[in-house]
């Protein structure tokens, strides 16, 4: 598991969607994790990372530590439905990252942007939705 900083976040995405592709009966690679479940957890931190943007301060207020938090148990949610869920998060080191946030608005933009990479490169390396 990699720490992620500004200047790797981007290749360790990449490695983290590399190691989830699988090979399907007909021998095609694939990425277990469907398009539809890592958008849906983007879109639980984007408003989040508008709104924090927006601010324009280096610290994060208690509201927004909450957020994170509540952001954090929904990850935790998802993971417990579905198996592939767990894997990304898991391989991902998405807690760990989360919980390294604290109260920096910097850390927040940081994991906001690791996210992203995450999906664009889902996508890139052919992610269904299936």
């Amino acid at each position: 598991m990699e720490i992620i900083n500004s200047e790797n976040y981007v290749d360790v995405a990449e490695k983290v969607i590399k190691s989830m592709k699988t090979t399907d009966k007909w021998g095609n690679e694939k990425i277990a994790l469907s398009t539809s479940k890592i958008r849906n957890i983007l879109s639980m931190i984007s408003g989040l990372y508008n709104d924090v943007v927006m601010l324009g301060t280096d610290k994060l207020s208690a509201e927004y530590v909450s957020r994170i938090k509540y952001i954090k148990m929904r990850f935790a949610y998802e993971a417990g439905r579905e198996k592939t869920v767990k894997e990304f998060i898991d391989k991902a080191n998405i807690f760990k990252i989360m919980d390294s946030i604290k109260d920096s608005t910097d850390n927040l933009i940081l994991f906001c942007n690791y996210m992203e990479a995450l999906v664009a490169y889902h996508k890139f390396y052919g992610g269904s939705d299936k």
